[in-house]
């Protein structure tokens, strides 16, 4: 190739990089308005996030695969929460106020800032999309806030906005974590509200008795204080700062088996086929009624004994002494009647 020929060749290959360097900048620029930093691309593998923030959705965050927590929008979020935001371009960091409290998130540290003090959440911000995203824990370790977590749902919610919504059921379930758990009540499986509980939640019985969370068990009527926002899931989730129990006597050890009575014996006692909703509840049991058992729906509240009828939807607590006869028997201290399907 003649040298002429190779100098206008590269004369004309450096002029196209220069155009094409200078349209993604120009594209770049456009896609991040007003935040000057590189993004973090979108991850093939993550999954969407719904938000809700008081109960109202906002924008949606990700979760990656694999990960630990969900990513939220920082903005969205916390605007929604009342605080004020500043965007440094120079430290690629944003400022949020609201009152007394203070905080700096920057991108791509793990280092929060709260009133002065430096603390690490495990996870970095991400700039996405030209938007900012925190993990969720950010918004109870940093904002002071409730957030609840459950699949691929976040329901935040202030703390006094958590304390102004109560809910009344009987436990058909506690599942137990160390200091937290989550307590089902007014159904089984998909139905009902699931309350999530933590160190900080308080228990007691309905004259100010002080309990702990070792003290519940299925079958008890309780009333709970919780948050407003709940999950998307089914059961909805919520987190709970109070439980008051109703009943007057605890049944220690009780067991529940939720199903269909299949059969109304002659001395009024039911056949009841369905599950076990405690470790050593078997699937079938006929469960005796006397002039004690409460007959009650969901939420408690007592109902005619007429229900207990061939067919009705069932959940008994009973025990935990039962006979070694197949199927067992046990005496029921309380039944609840689930509503009929229509």
């Amino acid at each position: 190739m003649k040298p002429m020929m190779k100098k206008t060749l590269a004369i004309l290959s450096l002029s196209s990089m220069l155009t094409t360097g200078a349209a993604y900048a120009a594209t770049t620029d456009a896609v991040i308005p007003d935040m000057h930093a590189k993004q973090i691309k979108p991850v093939k593998t993550q999954l969407d996030v719904s938000v809700q923030v008081n109960g109202e959705a906002t924008e949606k965050g990700y979760v990656k695969s694999g990960a630990v927590e969900p990513m939220i929008p920082l903005r969205a979020v916390s605007e929604s929460l009342g605080f004020t935001l500043t965007w440094n371009p120079e430290t690629y960091s944003v400022d949020l106020s609201k009152g007394n409290l203070f905080t700096t998130v920057k991108t791509g540290e793990d280092r929060y800032t709260i009133n002065k003090m430096l603390t690490e959440l495990g996870t970095a911000p991400e700039l996405v999309d030209s938007k900012l995203y925190v993990p969720a824990s950010f918004i109870t370790k940093i904002l002071h806030a409730t957030a609840v977590t459950e699949g691929n749902n976040v329901a935040i919610s202030t703390k006094a906005e958590a304390k102004k919504v109560q809910s009344t059921g009987v436990i058909t379930s506690i599942r137990t974590t160390g200091d937290n758990a989550q307590i089902q009540i007014q159904d089984t499986g998909t139905g009902g509200i699931v309350l999530n509980v933590n160190p900080e939640t308080t228990y007691q019985m309905l004259d100010g008795t002080k309990l702990t969370l070792a003290d519940l068990h299925v079958g008890l009527t309780i009333t709970a204080e919780h948050s407003m926002a709940m999950t998307l899931s089914l059961p909805p989730q919520t987190s709970t700062s109070n439980i008051t129990v109703l009943d007057t006597a605890a049944h220690k050890g009780a067991l529940g088996t939720a199903g269909v009575i299949e059969a109304v014996r002659e001395d009024g006692s039911l056949l009841v086929k369905g599950q076990g909703l405690t470790d050593d509840a078997p699937s079938e049991v006929v469960l005796t009624i006397s002039a004690d058992t409460a007959i009650v729906d969901g939420k408690g509240d007592p109902i005619d004994k007429s229900a207990l009828v061939k067919g009705a939807n069932v959940i008994g607590f009973y025990g935990p002494m039962m006979t070694k006869s197949l199927p067992p028997i046990s005496n029921a201290w309380k039944i609840v009647v689930e509503a009929a399907q229509e």
